[in-house]
């Protein structure tokens, strides 16, 4: 499985958001929108940090409040 978890980074720490993320697209508004193997949508006012393709997990670096 090729799916991963997403991480919000507050006070330099990761706090879990989404299991089983399949797609992450930066949107016009400056958000992310998650989506994962359920079809379950979520939408994050944040960028990208990095990724941890090996351990399947994407950081957010939060820009704003998350949705």
């Amino acid at each position: 499985m090729c799916e991963a978890s997403a991480y919000i980074i507050t006070d330099g720490e990761p706090k879990l958001i989404m299991e089983s993320v399949d797609v992450a697209v930066p949107t016009d508004e400056g958000e992310l929108k998650l989506i994962n193997i359920f079809g379950e949508q979520r939408f994050i006012k944040g960028a990208i940090e990095s990724l941890s393709l090996v351990d399947h997990k994407i950081f957010i670096r939060e820009t704003g409040a998350a949705l």
